[in-house]
């Protein structure tokens, strides 16, 4: 739920040491993987679907009390003493070195859900981080959070950390907590909490205890629905597409009106909420992609966390909370067990050197399938043997290579891509997958991207250097490419773009040194994965040749690619997506005072880069191109 503060102490204390013995007395067998298999992660349920321990990571179901519970006196009493009804329940412990990775919770069913923290035992270093506050939730206290902000838990110390952790939907008695509580800025001053002895009378036990029987609509009621997608549009940041979107909301919104006075929730109309409801998720993939909300989620991901199990059919599996964040859209369509992927094409480059522009007008090809859009979340989020993402790597870069594609994350990244992918029409492939990718980070990632996919075609976008380094300061100062706003250890503006090897040796540098080394190592690496590949695996083309002459320059890549094409392109390109200020011949020279010193310093990169944009699939130059690298002046 989206709280005005990020943490809020409630005005309850808890026995810590009694609890910890009752969590002490259960087997260590009741302890279970985290359901994505986060390392270090671990949980026993205590309220689930069913009752059943197994089905402790679903959101939907009627809640009952698991057997681990019924051996619980007092955590039953401390249940009791929320005053609230009660969905999830759950141990969870975190393992010493391991984290909860930073996300955001857009699913459905944290729009009106809030999750209390009662720690049991943690250590002093254990640090909660919710948006720009950050924590330390001490031994029986009562903590709610914001689930709605970017938030993630570290725990560096030498023990494991063991919290109760409760979802509820509220209630009365619970708001008056709430109320009472004290928000983590304001000081302890004045301000107490009521310590909850053992004993009854005070809490109760499991048979007096409320438990959720109502969780997960299908369909979604009209009112709710309409209420979810105000929800989001509300929260969008400005951007020139808003007003394109809400007109598709509205007509969403109407369509989802008129369904739901035809049919209610009679099951013969779910064909119906089906078709509405994924041509509308789509449609999102393909127009707001690039769409971002306050809490730097993107539009479309937070309209498929809220709207994504809006329709399921009595056949449809239950949804946990990671398969939910993971896969917003698993089950409105079937994968074909045969939709396989064939020369899946990556488009590598350093950071703003036009690849938004090569991206969506490939895009338009008949045979492309896209995700609508980059695929941060997708390569970085929680997969089958760990987080690819940069904080589980020790913040060392975005770098990857073959090594890291185990067979579980091949194959869960695949899956991924694969029941994400839609044409240009908004429409899931049938056959096999022509699929498109664009991910600036990616960049340092070939060797990975080989691995996964053994038959992928490589497409090295080549810009004049000195445009790209006076438009990657323009990126940095502008504050809206940043990808590690809290990197630690890291001093000055937020970083933003690729985490590039090397990075710590960057602190305190000045930005021009800093955007220079960033774009040489992303160069370096990339032209040195690409000279591993077989030379008709990758082509160059030019930023400059693509605006000069888009239509050739396109048909040209689509012949390489496969790719059919049916566009005519002589009147050029309309702007980017992530373009920041609009373009203009030399307009770099504005900061060629910061830019040119680097161009010498890295001259060697420079001439490399620029030799291998003339590299065309049979190893040949191209013609009417220069074949002596020159740097730029």
């Amino acid at each position: 739920m989206k709280l005005p503060v990020p943490f809020i102490q409630l005005p309850l204390f808890f026995d810590a040491d009694l609890l910890a013995a009752e969590v002490n007395a259960l087997e260590a067998s009741l302890w279970q993987p985290h359901p994505s298999g986060l390392p270090g992660n671990t949980a026993i349920p205590l309220v689930a679907s069913e009752g059943d321990p197994s089905r402790g990571d679903l959101f939907s179901g009627i809640m009952h009390p698991t057997p681990a519970l019924a051996r619980c006196h007092y955590l039953q009493q401390v249940l009791g003493g929320l005053g609230t009804i009660l969905g999830r329940v759950r141990l969870m412990r975190l393992d010493p070195g391991a984290e909860v990775a930073p996300h955001v919770d857009t699913n459905h069913y944290w729009r009106e859900r809030v999750r209390v923290h009662i720690p049991i035992v943690t250590d002093p270093v254990v640090l909660f981080t919710c948006g720009d506050a950050q924590v330390h939730m001490g031994e029986g206290e009562c903590w709610i959070f914001d689930t709605w902000r970017l938030h993630r838990v570290v725990n560096p110390g030498n023990h494991a950390r063991v919290h109760l952790v409760v979802d509820t939907i509220g209630s009365t008695a619970f708001g008056k907590l709430i109320n009472a509580g004290r928000p983590h800025i304001q000081t302890k001053d004045g301000w107490n909490a009521r310590t909850v002895e053992p004993g009854l009378g005070q809490g109760g036990l499991a048979g007096e205890l409320m438990f959720e029987s109502v969780n997960l609509m299908s369909p979604l009621s009209y009112w709710e629905l309409r209420e979810h997608v105000q929800f989001v549009l509300d929260e969008c940041n400005e951007h020139p597409l808003l007003p394109v979107i809400k007109h598709y909301a509205n007509e969403f919104v109407m369509d989802w009106r008129t369904l739901w006075f035809r049919y209610g929730a009679d099951p013969e109309g779910l064909s119906e909420f089906r078709r509405v409801l994924t041509e509308f998720l789509a449609r999102m993939q393909r127009v707001g992609g690039d769409i971002l909300l306050n809490n730097h989620t993107q539009l479309a991901s937070a309209f498929n966390g809220l709207l994504g199990q809006a329709v399921r059919g009595a056949g449809d599996a239950c949804v946990g909370e990671e398969a939910a964040r993971t896969s917003p859209l698993r089950t409105l369509v079937k994968v074909r067990p045969n939709c396989e992927f064939d020369r899946p094409v990556f488009i590598v480059s350093p950071p703003r050197s036009g690849s938004s522009l090569l991206f969506e007008t490939l895009a338009q090809s008949p045979s492309a399938s896209t995700i609508g859009e980059e695929s941060h979340g997708i390569i970085e989020g929680n997969t089958a043997s760990g987080v690819l993402g940069a904080a589980a790597r020790g913040y060392d870069s975005n770098r990857l290579d073959a090594k890291d594609a185990s067979p579980a994350v091949v194959e869960a990244l695949r899956e991924r891509f694969r029941r994400r992918a839609f044409n240009r029409n908004g429409e899931r492939p049938t056959g096999r997958i022509r699929f498109l990718e664009k991910t600036p980070k990616n960049a340092l990632r070939i060797p990975f991207f080989a691995e996964i996919f053994p038959d992928a075609l490589f497409v090295y976008l080549y810009r004049d250097p000195r445009e790209v380094l006076a438009s990657m300061l323009e990126a940095w100062e502008s504050g809206g490419f940043r990808s590690y706003p809290q990197l630690p250890g890291w001093k000055g503006l937020p970083w933003s773009m690729a985490l590039t090897p090397g990075w710590r040796e960057l602190i305190g540098q000045p930005l021009p040194n800093i955007v220079a080394a960033q774009w040489q190592a992303v160069t370096d690496t990339l032209l040195d994965d690409l000279a591993e590949l077989p030379a008709d695996s990758w082509i160059s083309v030019r930023y400059d040749r693509i605006l000069a002459n888009p239509d050739f320059e396109v048909r040209r890549l689509c012949t390489f690619l496969g790719f059919e094409w049916d566009q005519v392109l002589g009147g050029g390109l309309p702007l980017a997506s992530h373009t920041v200020s609009a373009p203009r011949r030399e307009k770099w020279r504005q900061r060629e005072h910061e830019v040119l010193p680097q161009l010498t310093r890295m001259a060697k990169t420079v001439a490399r880069a620029e030799q291998a944009s003339h590299h065309s699939p049979n190893g040949n130059w191209l013609p009417d191109e220069p074949r002596t690298p020159t740097v730029a002046k």
